[in-house]
């Protein structure tokens, strides 16, 4: 019987965080390290032709001012990823060619921010302005390039081709997708744009650096990768990876922006040139005028359905912007198609497209749903008209097509869902919402209109046959356990849940394991917090780390006994004959002998990867109050069930959740990146990019509705990203109902809405 798993165990830091512990990585930095700060092109496109940083220098307190002339010539990718990289090495820490406005021009480094800063505006560049491409939808084939450079190379046949634009381009089927469409009673065809979104976590990115005691490069960062950011950096500089350490203190959040290694590769750079301590710190400005937003998407949708609402075929082409450089774009744009396509169990064929094309534009990154959240907007929108076309309810549209345990998934990789739940998801999500009650728009007293819509989701747990987590789980003398991971906790509770699953693998309390984390020096290789991997991938590592500790335990406990090993067991507390359990031997004393006369390293070290990714499913539905008069929408209720396997802690699963609906429903109606025709970024604050308060959040409520993952840790699977999805196409379809417009390119505003009335 578990002790922990499946209880909501209090987060081990939860002290520390609400009494504001000063453990993040400003805190750390010494007191007399240099400033570092970036100066940035004010041009979305140009070409260097002087810089004069003389006056600059004069500067008092100024000790570093480094140029393009000024740093390695080897071009890598800031994503995070698994070495070969699918994203290209397109990026210098300082590139001679700026690509975006923002791009970075020089690092300044000194004693006091106020030298920096002063210095900065005494830097004299000089350019030579070409014209930008800024339209995604005229990128590809264009005769503008943004990489024009021979030393532009792609690890991976992911169809890039920097003469052509192309970060990826390609495309996927199965089956007779034109015949299958032939057979089809209705067919229709939708075009859906989503924009870029930013991951606004509160602590912005951030960096510090090192030399030690050996002259070794440690950088102390707010990072979701470690390991990759090593390697990255190794790439960067030109130096060997073993004279680099990564530390990664406390994140305050993530999203997936920091899988990117947006701040690192400055303050290393100021350190190998000057041996001084260094950091930076992004203002909230920087946060979002040079970071690694969403990627933005055009999404064609081309369904087909009999005339009972089976569907047949879906046939969907994906435009993505990956903006300047190609940080994760091979890899995000996959997932708009192979998450949304395979929820549909009925299809007969598929077919998926797809071009990420580059930019003069903030390069994009990682965001929590990662592609899946723009795809299940646009199919999940289709799907919803053309049940309007068909005049079948969206709720039963979904109970007849939706993929169900058991059943193969050709756009899934081919993989079969081996848990699934998604069936009593929309089941539970339609009793939440009343939905035969409200299926039909009520106009109120008031004139407003109340409407209810519905989505569906699906996601992965961790990228099949790439990622890797290991745990190594130690005993130490006194019979406690140190347990060392990779991964990384940037508020998601990880590292509680993974002790929440040591301490019953071990018969423990969680009392009785210390968690330590993402070292490079210390802990074992982990490919990172991202992929939503930890619970599923990192999580089975543990259970194995600790079922071959046990077995060690197991045996130093029967040589100590005297008996043969087969004739002992251990219940957490003490190792005992099984025919006479008055002999034994205490988990202290097995510790103790680890120390002395022993052969035998009372620890385990374990790496887990997996050859499948069991996605999550989900169901959402969300009700709306519509003021036809000006167009303002009022979300009144959102109502979520998910399946994500076995919530190994529900409270900390629920707060994923609500974490997760409030994003995507910030995305569904405020955020709004928007641009001028000079390629500035005019969403720079919070003052123009808008995030939903708790005060625009009505009721968000979330149940669960939990399958078993054979594959998974106590039968676990993955719940970071799918919980994002649903809101955009539940709440854009509740829009349709209450109004009759169907907003197909988010935000869903209250300007659009009106223009909508006008025009229909």
């Amino acid at each position: 019987m578990n002790k922990y798993v499946g209880t909501g165990v209090v987060k081990s830091d939860a002290k520390a965080l609400t009494t504001g512990k000063p453990v993040y990585t400003d805190d750390l930095a010494p007191a007399d390290c240099l400033i570092v700060k970036v100066l940035r092109s004010p041009h979305a496109h140009a070409l260097i032709t002087s810089i004069n940083t003389n006056i600059a220098m004069k500067v008092p307190d100024i000790v570093c001012i480094l140029t393009h002339e000024d740093v390695p010539q080897s071009r890598f990718t800031m994503a995070g990823q698994t070495y070969p990289e699918p994203s290209p090495y397109d990026r210098l820490i300082l590139d001679r060619r700026v690509r975006f406005v923002g791009d970075a021009v020089a690092i300044v480094a000194g004693e006091t921010e106020q030298a920096v800063d002063k210095a900065l505006k005494l830097i004299k560049v000089e350019y030579k302005v070409l014209e930008p491409v800024l339209d995604m939808c005229k990128a590809k084939d264009n005769k503008i390039l943004v990489h024009p450079e021979e030393s532009w190379k792609s690890l991976c046949p992911v169809g890039a081709d920097n003469m052509r634009n192309l970060c990826a381009s390609g495309s996927d089927s199965h089956g007779d997708v034109e015949g299958t469409f032939a057979k089809c009673d209705v067919v229709i065809e939708r075009t859906y744009r989503t924009k870029q979104n930013q991951q606004a976590m509160m602590e912005t990115f951030r960096t510090y650096t090192q030399l030690d005691t050996y002259g070794r490069l440690n950088v102390i960062s707010s990072t979701q990768v470690p390991f990759h950011v090593r390697r990255i950096l190794s790439h960067a500089l030109d130096i060997p990876k073993t004279q680099i350490r990564v530390i990664k203190p406390r994140l305050g959040g993530g999203f997936g922006a920091k899988q990117t290694v947006v701040t690192e590769v400055y303050p290393a750079i100021v350190t190998l040139k000057t041996g001084r301590p260094a950091k930076i710190v992004y203002s909230r400005y920087e946060s979002m005028i040079a970071s690694s937003p969403r990627h933005s998407m055009e999404l064609t949708v081309r369904m087909g359905a009999t005339k009972d609402g089976i569907i047949k075929v879906i046939d969907l082409y994906t435009l993505s912007n990956t903006g300047a450089f190609g940080e994760h774009g091979p890899t995000t744009v996959g997932l708009s198609a192979h998450k949304p396509i395979p929820m549909y169990g009925k299809q007969e064929a598929f077919k998926f497209t797809w071009d990420v094309v580059y930019t003069n534009t903030l390069s994009a990154g990682a965001y929590r749903g990662y592609g899946a959240t723009q795809g299940i907007f646009a199919v999940e929108s289709t799907v919803n008209e053309l049940a309007e076309i068909l005049n079948i309810d969206p709720v039963k549209m979904r109970e007849i097509n939706l993929v169900r345990e058991g059943q193969v998934m050709p756009a899934y990789y081919g993989e079969t869902a081996t848990s699934c739940a998604l069936d009593r998801c929309v089941e539970r999500v339609k009793n939440m919402i009343d939905w035969d009650k409200k299926a039909k728009p009520i106009t109120l007293p008031n004139g407003k209109i109340r409407a209810v819509g519905i989505a569906m989701a699906m996601q992965g747990s961790g990228i099949s046959n790439v990622d890797v987590g290991s745990v190594t789980i130690r005993m130490g003398d006194d019979g406690d356990y140190n347990m060392l991971i990779g991964c990384t906790d940037m508020g998601t509770g990880c590292d509680t849940i993974l002790a929440q699953m040591a301490a019953d693998c071990l018969d423990c309390d969680m009392k009785n394991i210390a968690v330590y984390a993402s070292d490079t020096d210390v802990s074992p290789y982990d490919s990172g917090s991202y992929a939503s991997a930890t619970t599923y991938v990192t999580g089975m590592a543990c259970v194995k780390a600790c079922e071959e500790l046990r077995d060690k335990i197991l045996l130093t406990g029967a040589e100590m006994l005297k008996v043969n090993v087969d004739d002992v067991d251990f219940d957490g507390q003490k190792v005992y004959v099984v025919a006479d359990p008055e002999k034994f031997v205490t988990r202290k004393q097995v510790g103790y002998k680890g120390q002395c006369f022993s052969n035998r390293e009372l620890a385990a070290t374990v790496s887990h990867s997996s050859p499948t990714s069991p996605p999550p499913f989900m169901a959402g539905a969300a009700e709306i109050e519509l003021d036809p008069e000006t167009g303002k929408v009022e979300l009144i209720d959102y109502c979520a069930a998910v399946d994500c396997g076995t919530p190994i802690n529900p409270n900390l699963a629920r707060v994923q959740t609500e974490g997760g609906l409030v994003q995507g429903i910030g995305m569904a109606l405020y955020e709004d990146v928007i641009y001028d025709d000079r390629g500035v970024n005019y969403s720079n604050s919070f003052m123009q990019y808008k995030i939903p308060s708790r005060l625009d959040i009505n009721k968000v409520r979330v149940e669960f509705e939990s399958s078993y993952e054979p594959s998974g840790p106590f039968g676990a699977k993955s719940i970071g990203e799918v919980v994002i999805n649903t809101p955009s196409p539940a709440i854009a379809s509740a829009v349709a109902t209450a109004c009759g417009v169907r907003i197909r390119e988010l935000p869903i505003t209250a300007e659009k809405i009106v223009m909508g009335l006008k025009n229909k």
